[in-house]
């Protein structure tokens, strides 16, 4: 050992004098031998940029909320049915309420699922009382799963009970409208109101006394139930027609839902108006013009509430990806929606019409356009996206079309 120890020690000793020889010889060598080198080193850090990997997502991190209680799961179930199947151990039980809702389909990482348990809750309606088993937040829609039939004009709250009442914990009181036989220009409508004076009644239903009208009874009259209200319109020749008030809609962020994932919390129902037209007629009585002279509200709407998610919340290599294509940061969350339901982040995902990449572009070589290695790169695919993506005035546009669409 000692001796191949030594003659390697000697042939070191004599290549590096003949390699010291031969520099000083030819003193050009040195400064060509570091602009070689440091050549090499910018082509291995521009081929690293050009070659960035992506993380296909076949399992999916999911959070689970309770509560306080977060839980963090890694699963390969495909849809928050199938995942919950798996978990015996939360003794979920009908009344509990799941967001999003069982069917939907767990696509991208850090989901975020929500378990509301249902607790007693005391419904207190006319004095009558009802013990409810719910996890509703609406205090509508609680009394409404007691079997109780709402009227748009009705009220519900919830608020706190106590000993003296005989209710523990919390209750919803229904605080219900009053019938009313409202009758305008002849004709008789039934409505439902709050109100306590006939005046009122007339400022709630919007309805607004012109020129030569009158109401019976008269506008301090108090609201009782199943009372007759008079509007009255002289020398008029009028028709009444009932018509339908759309429910719209109300949106609220909520930041316990992944981004992109919508709950209808309430649902909406339109309401009824009553739309009196003046009649116009020429000499034989055919009518020749109709103008509206009123609109009185019968049954107000019911808005549908949507929970819309607002939590944006996506691993790092897709968000490297990202800004490696120059896509803005407030863009993100628009672009992991588009992507994890278009291609689930997979660079070669390819559909039986021929769609291809991220953004399943079709065909594919249409990508060629953003840069030759569009097969492979998800950076490339994505800077061609973004362009197609304009179309719609850009991400947000395209976030839009593509949840009411489901395609883009």
């Amino acid at each position: 050992m000692k001796l191949l120890r030594k003659g390697l020690i000697r042939h070191y000793r004599t290549a590096k004098g003949a390699g010291e020889q031969h520099i000083k010889k030819r003193p050009y060598l040195g400064p060509l031998l570091g602009v070689v080198l440091g050549f090499l080193i910018v082509l291995v850090v521009l081929t690293g940029q050009n070659t960035r990997t992506l993380r296909p997502s076949e399992g999916h991190v999911v959070y689970l909320f309770e509560g306080s209680h977060r839980q963090v799961l890694d699963t390969k179930e495909k849809t928050v049915g199938d995942l919950l199947n798996k978990l015996p151990s939360l003794n979920l039980i009908d009344q509990d309420v799941i967001e999003p809702a069982r069917s939907t389909p767990i696509v991208e990482d850090n989901f975020r699922i929500n378990v509301y348990r249902a607790r007693p809750v005391t419904v207190v309606d006319n004095g009558n009382k009802l013990v409810t088993l719910t996890a509703q937040r609406s205090a509508r829609v609680v009394a409404q799963g007691a079997g109780l039939a709402l009227h748009p004009e009705d009220i519900a709250n919830f608020s706190q009970g106590s000993i003296s009442e005989n209710v523990i914990g919390e209750k919803v009181i229904i605080n219900r409208a009053t019938p009313i036989l409202l009758n305008l220009y002849g004709g008789q409508l039934t409505t439902y109101t709050q109100a306590k004076t006939v005046g009122d009644l007339l400022r709630e239903k919007q309805v607004k006394l012109s020129d030569g009208e009158s109401v019976q009874p008269a506008q301090n009259t108090p609201v009782t139930a199943n009372m007759q209200v008079y509007v009255l319109r002289k020398d008029a020749k009028v028709v009444n027609l009932e018509e339908a008030i759309p429910a719209g809609e109300r949106v609220v962020q909520d930041p316990s839902l992944s981004f992109g994932t919508t709950v209808i919390r309430q649902a909406g129902a339109p309401g009824k108006k009553a739309v009196t037209y003046l009649i116009q007629s020429d000499a034989s009585g055919a009518e020749i013009s109709r103008t509206i002279i009123q609109e009185a509200v019968i049954q107000a709407p019911v808005p549908q509430i949507t929970a819309r998610g607002s939590t944006i919340d996506i691993s790092g290599d897709k968000t490297s990806v990202m800004a490696a294509a120059g896509i803005s940061a407030g863009d993100y969350g628009f672009v992991n929606y588009i992507v994890s339901r278009e291609s689930n982040w997979h660079v070669t995902a390819q559909n039986a019409s021929g769609a291809y990449g991220l953004c399943q572009s079709l065909p594919g070589s249409k990508m060629a356009s953003a840069g030759a290695d569009w097969v492979t790169n998800p950076v490339t695919q994505l800077r061609w996206c973004s362009g197609y993506a304009s179309r719609y005035g850009g991400w947000s546009g395209a976030y839009n079309f593509w949840a009411s669409h489901h395609y883009w």
